[in-house]
């Protein structure tokens, strides 16, 4: 899972009210929301319940709206967290709030036929797929998903590519330590290091991935795939992301 940082306490209020710009940032956002104990798509949905309950259905309230849907609430599940909430909460607010839910739930008319491929491709594997990868998309050829297996000290994440799927070349960089370490847990996919030819990946290969090593990786051209990543410790750590990968290249993978 990406790391949650907000400014939005600092942007409006930082030269104002800098206290609660830092408890805004830091710890609401910085330390409680990026707390693995809960999932983001749950406390989307705690958030919005206790919005509602306090008739709360202002700008703030469409930002968690619009955040929900990133975390991975579908349409449906707003409507009945909406409906649920209403008879608590009150007919008009549910009307409000329902009226900001439309603005933004507008791509989900029906189930598709890639949520439906997406849907069986999660029965075959035991990790969450998690929601798109919506942060990390401008790197990505294709639409993967992204789900928070565990958090600090020592992230684990579950990347998911949907078929043709996969990263920008790209390099870990740290100053100790860092790299990267790669676990396959569902479907067929590949790795391949600058200059080396492209590794098949199938559930229970693992790669690891020296810090300073321009690499990708992604699923196969007609396969679904998975793995989990794990981020290596290090000193001064960072991605430097780069160009895509050739289709040509990329094609001639069976």
């Amino acid at each position: 899972m990406a790391k949650i940082v907000q400014t939005a306490g600092r942007d409006a209020l930082g030269t104002f009210a800098p206290e609660f710009a830092h408890f805004n940032d830091d710890v609401l956002f910085g330390e409680n929301w990026n707390n693995p104990d809960i999932d983001l798509k749950t406390r989307s949905i705690i958030v919005i319940s206790v919005f509602m309950g306090r008739g709360l259905v202002d700008s703030s309230l469409r930002y968690h709206l619009v955040t929900a849907k990133k975390n991975g609430v579908s349409k449906s599940e707003i409507a009945a967290i909406i409906t649920h909430a209403a008879f608590y909460a009150g007919w008009p607010v549910a009307w409000a709030v329902f009226n900001m839910a439309k603005e933004i739930w507008t791509d989900e008319e029906t189930v598709s036929s890639a949520n439906q491929e997406l849907a069986e491709y999660q029965k075959t594997i035991f990790f969450p797929v998690g929601g798109p990868n919506d942060a990390y998309a401008d790197y990505f050829d294709g639409q993967s998903y992204l789900a928070s297996v565990c958090g600090e000290p020592f992230p684990i994440a579950n990347v998911t590519f949907e078929p043709g799927c996969r990263n920008h070349w790209h390099v870990h960089h740290a100053s100790t330590g860092g790299g990267q370490l790669l676990i396959a847990v569902g479907g067929r996919g590949y790795y391949q290091e600058w200059g080396r030819p492209a590794q098949q990946m199938l559930p229970g290969d693992v790669i690891e991935i020296p810090e300073g090593v321009k690499h990708w990786h992604g699923a196969a051209p007609d396969s679904w795939f998975s793995h989990l990543a794990f981020e290596i410790p290090g000193t001064d750590s960072s991605n430097e992301w780069l160009e895509s990968v050739a289709d040509e290249e990329y094609s001639k993978l069976a």
